[in-house]
């Protein structure tokens, strides 16, 4: 497991640096099969756009580096249970492994709400790891809403 918390320490890092943007704290690192690695943080409100979640930063960075829509072999670490829309996207894009923090009862499309790999309709099921690094990504967030809050 130690691999895991190492990648997901990267995430947290992406997570930290999309809260000072005042960004949602959510990172992300894609390793690629052959070892690339691309790391990235929310960028919702800097980018006006909605579908620029850390996930979807990565893989498209990704597809973009290696030329392809597809990533077989990739693994993405992400410190949020993935929402629906990025756990459609890492089926498209053919992502072997998901690995994430905190779970997301409210948002997520994972383990929670759509369940996005359990459907038929999904094209590729990945290897999904959840719970790493889980306290502290749970932490991060909820002291950012807390901050905002108050």
């Amino acid at each position: 497991m130690s691999i895991f918390a190492s990648h997901m320490q990267q995430a947290l890092i992406e997570a930290r640096s999309a809260a000072q943007r005042g960004e949602v704290p959510v990172g992300a690192v894609l390793i690629t099969g052959d070892g690339q690695i691309f790391a990235d943080g929310n960028r919702t409100r800097a980018a006006n756009d909605p579908t620029a979640h850390a996930e979807i930063l990565v893989i498209r960075a990704a597809c973009n580096a290696t030329g392809s829509e597809r990533l077989p072999g990739a693994v993405l670490y992400v410190t949020l249970e993935p929402c629906a829309m990025c756990a459609a996207a890492i089926a498209a894009a053919r992502i072997a492994r998901v690995v994430f923090g905190a779970s997301d009862p409210k948002s997520g499309g994972v383990l929670h709400g759509a369940k996005v790999f359990s459907h038929a309709q999904a094209h590729h099921v990945p290897e999904v790891i959840d719970g790493i690094a889980a306290s502290e990504s749970e932490a991060l967030l909820k002291d950012f809403f807390a901050n905002r809050r108050s």
